[in-house]
């Protein structure tokens, strides 16, 4: 008799609590708008946080709010903005697709090593092991792929110990970029196609003994440019995306060939 008791109880119980989440369930109910619905089905889906959100059902909400663009989604292809901003009745344009860029010609053979790292393939693991890089070139690219495996869209690999990105691929979640503890990746505009390949910003000369393609910031560029797109600063050659012209006559003066014109990898 105590057995079935208890089990009565517990019954009552159960009956009890069921009750009381039904009632909580309709006191507490949300309506969903059902756009965000129909904003969520047009996402990647890759929950990659490039539009600054956490994942997608949070940008969808926010969208439905008002309270994000429709054109946030990197991920996204044009046409699936285009869709949310019909859903929202509103303007799609405006955001200008962005690729990652490694600023880094320090492959094997080109920068000069500092010493054999044999330890966890973790760029962060190896910058606690010896200071800021294995490579003499406290500026590189470390080439042990963080940013390899943050990208969730397979637009990043190494290449003789740097990394490099398939601008066909990258869809600007910036992820990588996050994920790089030196914070030399760069998120430039689609559109830009030339770049100097190098982080460096120590003096000419001691550039030179570290690595066969850094910059040394002679400035050749900078009076050569004639959209007036190039400056030296910190002994480093800045292109201002805004003025490039796209002429490709920086790639042609530069000595060292640190200024290159990206293609997709």
């Amino acid at each position: 008799m105590t057995l079935l008791y208890a089990i009565a109880i517990l019954g009552a119980l159960g009956a009890l609590f069921g009750a009381v989440l039904a009632v909580a369930s309709r006191i507490f109910h949300v309506e969903l708008d059902p756009r965000e619905e129909a904003v969520r089905a047009c996402l990647a889906g890759a929950n990659c946080g490039g539009c600054g959100y956490p994942g997608c059902d949070a940008y969808a909400a926010a969208v439905v709010r008002g309270d994000a663009p429709c054109n946030q989604c990197v991920a996204a292809p044009s046409e699936a903005r285009e869709k949310i901003a019909q859903i929202m009745g509103a303007d799609s344009t405006g955001a200008e697709a962005r690729v990652a860029f490694v600023p880094c010609s320090g492959r094997e053979g080109v920068a000069e090593p500092r010493f054999h790292y044999d330890g966890p393939q973790d760029c962060q693991a190896a910058m606690l092991f010896g200071g800021k890089s294995n490579k003499l070139c406290s500026f590189a690219c470390l080439g042990l792929g963080n940013c390899v495996r943050a990208c969730r869209f397979g637009a990043m690999k190494l290449d003789h110990g740097v990394a490099v990105v398939d601008r066909d691929a990258c869809v600007g979640c910036g992820a990588c970029r996050d994920a790089c503890p030196k914070k030399i990746i760069q998120m430039l505009p689609a559109s830009q196609r030339v770049m100097p390949a190098c982080s460096n910003r120590t003096r000419g000369l001691s550039v030179t003994k570290i690595c066969k393609a850094g910059c040394i910031g002679c400035k050749k560029c900078e009076r050569e440019c004639p959209a007036g797109a190039i400056s030296v600063v910190d002994c480093l050659a800045v292109v201002d995306p805004s003025l490039c012209t796209q002429c490709g006559h920086c790639v042609d003066a530069c000595t060292r060939h640190v200024i290159v014109e990206l293609v997709s990898r």
